[in-house]
């Protein structure tokens, strides 16, 4: 036997080698614990194309004619690029704004459209992406339609 081949330091090294993996394993469920954050595409087929220039409002509100796919887009849509953050029905688990709070109408679209299409940063810190860059303007006001269907104002309707 070498002296570099000693049992006590081959359990040692075997040890140190579990451990490793042991602590990479929990470090990966932190880092996955929120799901792919990634952006991901938006089916907006059959939705009023609405430009290129913003609108201050949310055109697929209950009086439009397409509120109801709209609601259905959006939903699937959030779930797709929001929950992972704001939490599944916008019930937020503590990181990101509960949006079930988000006022409904003009005032809360002047919020929402500002957020998806600036983005939020503090101290550098992207707290969240400017959404416009990845999802159309017709996927984000869908996802506005279904949040005002989840939202406080109208569970208290």
């Amino acid at each position: 036997m070498t002296p570099t081949a000693r049992p006590g330091r081959r359990r040692h090294a075997a040890s140190a080698a579990l451990a490793s993996g042991i602590l990479a394993l929990l470090l990966a469920g932190q880092a996955l614990s929120h799901g792919d954050v990634t952006p991901q595409p938006v089916d907006t087929r059959g939705l009023e194309p609405l430009g290129d220039e913003w609108l201050d409002e949310n055109p697929y509100r209950e009086e439009h004619p397409q509120h109801e796919l709209a609601v259905d887009v959006g939903a699937s849509a959030y779930n797709a690029n929001c929950a992972a953050c704001h939490g599944l029905e916008a019930k937020s688990g503590g990181i990101a704004p509960d949006l079930r709070e988000l006022e409904n109408g003009a005032w809360g679209d002047e919020w929402y459209k500002e957020l998806v299409t600036q983005g939020s940063e503090r101290g550098g810190r992207v707290l969240m992406p400017r959404m416009s860059d990845y999802v159309s303007q017709e996927g984000l006001w869908a996802i506005r339609a279904w949040l005002e269907t989840v939202s406080f104002e109208t569970a208290g309707r």
